[in-house]
């Protein structure tokens, strides 16, 4: 069987802010859809990928499922994007996508007769004397999260809490002071029942002296209900970080319970934003159970900046009503470790970094300096992917996390560049090398394989690759024999 890694999908896929969803036995993802490269969030239309509950490592591309121009207010134009969407089975049996375009402040919604098929425009979530959603001096509405309860009731989930953004005020609607809100829709999928309420999540401005303070709702509204208890999952202000607040009622009352995933992996360990595991970036996704095992799914940045996101997703444990924080690693969705025989390539780490300090993807792509980062060759959804790490500088370090060590005995790395030095292969941080590889200088920008023995204890364990020498090299990948 072919084995899962991070991120899941291909590696010229850019899927953030992804919603898993079971239906008939599939696991079907709704993101945004990054553009490679991209001047700004989300600028290619949605797309679905799907795969069998019992092989997460098979994902199938489903297509197009909407595009930007169905919608009337649909444009082109980096400001305009179709942000964090997300899907509900109605009680028709149809799928409904509930997703925002652009800086509109209102949330649309499209409607299929199949999960992955193409959805066609419905509507804007109204009240119902007609009112758009956002038109009746709401707070700004924004990353639509969709739930139907056990009982058929259906609720709406939004919610932006920034303390200054200057687009909101331009367009005189206010971020939310009081955090997430949520909306009881009707049948029709479209229309408000009543008004809202604030279900207790702290924003920033509330959020002092309460548990809430470190961990304050920013966006990406999601609802899951496990055990009969509704667990509500957001982006913290702090944005590497996706929470959960847990209640009884899926309107009020959530009460904070912790951190899920970061994908710097900050506050496990004792690490902390300075020295993250990746360059750290906005977050967004949710939680589900398939067959009885909980994963988390969230995005990772790659190319120096923050739009140009890939889908991640990892095992999490769920105990006695509570999770504890998922630990990032290039086996995700495998249900084992990688096994250490064959090629891999070097994209799949789930940490890279460097001797100076994270940090923060945002909308500047950051200068290359000495730090390495993902990235590919060519253009958006190119035909040839080859997403590898460039900049890898002297002190580079790129780590995978796990792989079960039972017979391999050599190990060669594939690098591109003019760097010469050589490249220390570890199974700890500090460790004794585990194999030392040469990588001679070359006059030209070519690839070339190096290889040497590797001693590793049996057992599971991560592998730790740092440069050490003179110039830059691209790492491309490397093979366990």
């Amino acid at each position: 069987m072919k084995q899962a890694f991070n991120p899941y999908l291909p590696s010229y896929e850019y899927i953030p802010d992804a919603e898993p969803h079971l239906f008939d036995g599939r696991v079907y993802v709704y993101g945004s859809h990054d553009r490679f490269n991209g001047a700004s969030f989300c600028l290619n239309d949605y797309v679905c990928w799907s795969a069998p509950a019992e092989d997460l490592a098979d994902w199938r591309y489903e297509g197009v499922i909407y595009r930007r121009t169905q919608d009337p207010n649909g444009k082109a134009g980096m400001l305009n994007a179709m942000y964090a969407p997300d899907v509900c089975r109605g009680k028709d049996g149809r799928f409904y996508l509930y997703y925002f375009l652009g800086q509109n402040g209102l949330i649309s919604v499209a409607v299929c007769d199949t999960p992955a098929g193409k959805f066609e425009f419905l509507g804007h979530v109204r009240y119902e004397d007609g009112t758009p959603l956002g038109r009746k001096g709401e707070p700004y509405q924004f990353d639509p999260g969709v739930f139907m309860d056990d009982d058929g009731k259906i609720y709406l989930y939004t919610g932006f809490g920034p303390t200054f953004y200057p687009l909101l005020l331009l367009g005189l609607r206010k971020p939310t002071k009081h955090g997430p809100m949520c909306f009881e829709l009707q049948d029709d999928m479209l229309t408000v029942k009543g008004g809202f309420s604030y279900i207790g999540v702290k924003g920033a401005r509330e959020s002092k002296g309460t548990p809430y303070e470190d961990h304050a709702f920013f966006e990406a509204s999601s609802m899951r209900k496990f055990g009969g208890k509704y667990y509500f999952i957001y982006s913290s202000r702090r944005g590497h970080e996706l929470c959960w607040a847990v209640s009884d009622d899926p309107r009020t009352g959530f009460a904070y319970g912790g951190t899920l995933v970061s994908n710097g992996d900050v506050g496990l360990g004792g690490r902390t934003e300075k020295n993250a595991l990746c360059p750290l970036g906005n977050t967004h996704g949710s939680v589900i159970c398939i067959e009885g095992t909980y994963y988390v799914f969230y995005h990772r940045h790659t190319n120096r900046h923050a739009f140009s996101r890939q889908a991640c997703a990892e095992r999490i444990v769920f105990e006695d009503g509570a999770f504890r924080q998922a630990e990032i690693t290039s086996c995700g969705l495998n249900g084992a470790p990688l096994k250490d025989r064959g090629e891999y390539e070097a994209r799949i780490a789930c940490g890279l970094y460097c001797r100076k300090p994270s940090y923060f993807s945002l909308m500047p792509k950051k200068p290359k300096g000495v730090r390495p980062y993902f990235t590919q060759s060519g253009k958006d959804r190119e035909d040839n992917p080859d997403q590898y790490i460039a900049n890898f500088r002297n002190g580079s370090t790129a780590l995978y996390r796990y792989f079960c060590f039972e017979s391999a005995q050599n190990i060669s790395v594939k690098v591109r560049g003019k760097g010469g030095g050589c490249i220390v292969v570890r199974t700890e941080e500090g460790g004794m090398p585990a194999a030392v590889l040469p990588i001679p200088h070359s006059a030209a920008k070519e690839e070339r394989t190096v290889s040497a023995p590797l001693c590793v204890e049996r057992g599971t364990r991560p592998l730790l690759f740092t440069y050490k020498g003179k110039g830059v090299v691209d790492f491309l990948s490397f093979t366990l024999v």
